[in-house]
């Protein structure tokens, strides 16, 4: 299914904190999606952040209107794998875009994800970090380290034909987010690379985009050493069933 001037991208934006974030990421998505004239709505999956980040959510729903935000909150954290899944239900687009909330991926970027998917007719198209004029800023070396290696080792024992997974900022086809979520087990930052992992064994075609990746502008990263552990843990797994 080629695409064509009747799609429709839907932003699955999770969040936690991210309330002087919020309505700057909204702006930009919405001035990048005006500019670009692609139709977009933006579906905000607040996971009972305690700074207000619902209030500010329900303000922006206001000025930018329910038909552009769409806000499907949770009472606590659930975690980013049930986010998607719980945006999808409500996505109205035959795309999504999944990107953090953050900041570090700034919105600039999916015009360029949006022509590279209609040039190779692609499934996927991932922003890398590692290709190209791509980069990572704000990231002190022990951060740059952890990343280089953590792809370093998913390259060597998965060779999943992508440069960038554990990176969070993609176009996916909805119906192939759809199954590959369905395949999906892994939690926090193992889920970015599996759902690579298993689209390449399913045959769906991944295009990249060279991307700047900015560490977090406001609030606390939330990698810890436990997630690095869990990351480790996740990568054996994977190499072990797939």
């Amino acid at each position: 299914m080629a695409s064509s001037g009747a799609d429709k991208f839907s932003v699955l934006l999770p969040t936690y904190n991210e309330r002087e974030n919020l309505p700057l990421v909204v702006w930009l998505l919405a001035r990048t999606f005006r500019e670009s004239g692609n139709n977009f709505e933006i579906i905000i999956i607040d996971d009972g952040s305690p700074d207000g980040t619902q209030e500010i959510a329900e303000q922006l729903q206001k000025i930018y209107g329910s038909d552009k935000i769409l806000l499907r909150p949770r009472a606590r954290k659930l975690g980013l794998g049930t986010a998607y899944i719980h945006g999808m239900k409500h996505a109205t687009g035959n795309f999504i875009v999944i990107m953090d909330a953050d900041l570090s991926h700034h919105p600039k970027f999916i015009p360029e994800f949006i022509r590279k998917q209609k040039e190779g007719n692609f499934d996927i198209v991932s922003g890398t970090r590692y290709k190209g004029n791509g980069g990572v800023y704000g990231w002190d070396l022990k951060r740059k380290l952890i990343s280089r290696g953590a792809n370093f080792i998913t390259q060597v024992l998965l060779r999943p034909g992508a440069s960038d997974l554990t990176g969070s900022f993609r176009l996916y086809r909805k119906e192939v987010l759809q199954k590959l979520m369905e395949k999906c087990v892994s939690k926090g930052y193992v889920f970015q690379m599996e759902m690579i992992v298993r689209a390449r064994q399913l045959g769906y075609t991944i295009g990249e985009v060279p991307i700047s990746f900015v560490d977090r502008v406001y609030g606390e990263s939330k990698l810890g050493g436990n997630e690095i552990v869990s990351f480790l843990k996740g990568l054996l797994t994977l190499f072990a069933t797939t």
